[in-house]
Formats: C-alpha cells, sequence, structure tokens
C-alpha cells in the first residue's frame, strides 16, 4: 500500500463538515466518519483507475463564510470536487462559490430546496429536497391523527423554508397550524397538541424543551423535531426523552441492503456507536465522486461531465443513486428512502 501511495499522484477530494461550534458537531463527527471510510475503502480497491484519493476535511464551524473559503481553498489545492456538508445554509454558500468556481460540488446531508440560486449540473445531491421530505412529515402528523400543530421558528432561510412546507401540507389536510417566531415569551404563544421545533440546536432548541416542559399548562403537548436531530446521541444527553415525543425523519431504508450493512459496521468501529443516516450520507457521497471520475475523467471537468452522465448509477449503501435534472435546480437522487422513525 505505501507503494501505491508513493508511486501515484492522488486526486484530490475536498469534504466540509461542521467540527467546530457553532456548528452540529454530531452531525460533523458522522460525515467525517463516512468520507474517510468510503476514502480508504476506494484506496484499498485500487483507488480510482490506479490512483489513490486524497481527502482535504475542512471545517466549516456551521458559518457559510467559512464553508465559501474552504471551497475556493480547495480549488488552490488542486482538488476536482467537494463532497459534505450538514448545515443548508452552509451548503448554500458552498454551492453557490462551487459553481462560480467550476468545482463540482456532491451534497451529501444538506436538504434545502433552494441550495443554489440558479440551475446546475455543477451540484450533485443524494440527500431529498426538504419539499419531498418534510411532506412526508406533514403526511405521518395526519395519519397520527394530530389536528393542532404548532411550529416554533426561528427565522433564517431553512426554518422559514420548513415552515412553509409543513403549514403548506397540514393545512390543505384540515390540520390547524399556528406559526410562532422563537423568543422569550414563545411559550406563552403556544395552543396545539404537538410543538415542532424548527430552530437551532442546541440553543435554544433545549432551553425550548425545557421551558415548555416545565409549564404545567402545556402537561399534555408533545414535541418533536422533524430535523432529525433526535437521531444521534447529543440529544438524549442534553433533553433525553422530553423532546423525542414524536418520530422524527431519517433517511434510511426499513432494512439495509448487504453493503449498507458492511459499511455500518466500519462506520460503527469509527463511531464507537451506531452511525446516523448522515455516515452513511458522507459515505454515499464520496463514492459518487469516484464513480463519476470514473466515467469522465479524472479531473475536475471529468467530475462534472460524469456527475452529469445520464447514466451513471453509483451503487450506495441504501440503495442504487442516479440522479434526475426534473425536480429541481441540481442534480438530485430522486428519491433517497425517506420514513418517519421512532
Amino acid at each position: 500500500m505505501l507503494g501505491f501511495m508513493m508511486n501515484h499522484r492522488t486526486i484530490r477530494v475536498g469534504a466540509l463538515a461542521p467540527l467546530s461550534r457553532p456548528g452540529f458537531l454530531e452531525a460533523g463527527r458522522h460525515i467525517r466518519a463516512g468520507v474517510e471510510l468510503a476514502v480508504t475503502e476506494i484506496n484499498e480497491a485500487g483507488g480510482v483507475d490506479g490512483r489513490p484519493l486524497e481527502l482535504l476535511l475542512r471545517d466549516t464551524a456551521g458559518t457559510p463564510a467559512r464553508a465559501a473559503d474552504a471551497v475556493r481553498a480547495f480549488v488552490d489545492e488542486g482538488a476536482v470536487a467537494v463532497v459534505g456538508e450538514y448545515h443548508s445554509v452552509v451548503a448554500h454558500a458552498a454551492a453557490g462559490v462551487a459553481v462560480e468556481v467550476g468545482l463540482p460540488f456532491v451534497c451529501s446531508s444538506a436538504v434545502l430546496d433552494a441550495v443554489v440560486d440558479a440551475p446546475t449540473d455543477m451540484v450533485a445531491r443524494i440527500a431529498p429536497a426538504q419539499s419531498y421530505c418534510w411532506r412526508v412529515y406533514a403526511d405521518f402528523l395526519v395519519a397520527a391523527g394530530y389536528r393542532e400543530v404548532a411550529l416554533v421558528v426561528q427565522p433564517d432561510l431553512y426554518w422559514s423554508s420548513g415552515a412553509r412546507v409543513l403549514k403548506a401540507s397540514l393545512a390543505e389536510r384540515g390540520v390547524a397550524v399556528s406559526v410562532v417566531e422563537f423568543d422569550a415569551w414563545v411559550v406563552d404563544a403556544l395552543v396545539a397538541d404537538v410543538v415542532l421545533l424548527l430552530v437551532g440546536y442546541p440553543e435554544p432548541a433545549v432551553s425550548l424543551v425545557k421551558a415548555v416542559r416545565a409549564d404545567p399548562r402545556l402537561a399534555g403537548v408533545r414535541i418533536g423535531d422533524p430535523a432529525g436531530r433526535v437521531e444521534f446521541p447529543e440529544w438524549a444527553g442534553l433533553v433525553g426523552e422530553a423532546g423525542a415525543d414524536i418520530p422524527f425523519l431519517r433517511y434510511m431504508p426499513p432494512e439495509l441492503p448487504p453493503l449498507g450493512v458492511r459499511v455500518a459496521e466500519g462506520l460503527a468501529g469509527l463511531l464507537g456507536e451506531r452511525p446516523s443516516f448522515v455516515a452513511f450520507e458522507g459515505y454515499d457521497a464520496v463514492q459518487v465522486v469516484a464513480e463519476a471520475l470514473r466515467v469522465g475523467g479524472l479531473d475536475r471537468r471529468g467530475a462534472a461531465a460524469g456527475l452529469g452522465s445520464p447514466g451513471l448509477r453509483v451503487a450506495g449503501t441504501r440503495g442504487t443513486i442516479g440522479f434526475s435534472r426534473d425536480v429541481g435546480d441540481v442534480l438530485q437522487w430522486a428519491w433517497p428512502p425517506v420514513h418517519v422513525a421512532a
């Protein structure tokens, strides 16, 4: 393996993950595990056309400016593509620069529909679009019999977009929906049987859960987090079962295919815990880049051509990945598995 690494010029691939505050550290750690495992396995299998991948990992800290700077740095360092990111507003910034500089971006986990400002084939996404997966969540709420839903929203590009999707989807099914902007007195405005948290994490989400649970007027209210942060052990450590009354969105099939089972074991070994869907997304994003390079060529132009190839198919951990131009402004896997999990 050492000779292989020394005698072949590496193919550099950038990766973005929130590895420090105010970013969501748990998600960043799982993205990192996924991309690192994929690179290791590809190199152990001989690389891409005999050339090993070299991972350039950058911490976005959950901030758009750091992500944008990292993408520009990847170009200077000779990267042929970039993968990753969890926060939608951060992915939006990264995607904008990626399009500007001509660096293909495989977005692993961000679901905001408007991840780019104009249609492009330079960005591919393996996470579902918010307008799709949050409608699945609305269907679940209706089927579960909830008829009064309060959305506590911390206004920004991502949460406000999610609130619009949920409000429209629930209202057309006869559910009463109230939208409450987060502030110090938000608890006084809650009248519902379900409160959904569309706010930042850990704050103000943790404080909001504690405030609701401390108010006797809201003793029967159930609390949910559509965005899937309940998936991570940190959530349980901070709020316990108090903030997980309602199932959450998880981008996994009911049962993993054989590849997913094998990768799950490797991820668990790296993480020391059960891997989240975010770890699988990171792994799959690198596999998509590798296959795009095999199809299109071993540079930035080749990666872009491979991603845009109508016949591109990638064996992913959660199913075969292929991209469509017909469901949004980016190349979109339509659709990854989506289900609502306890």
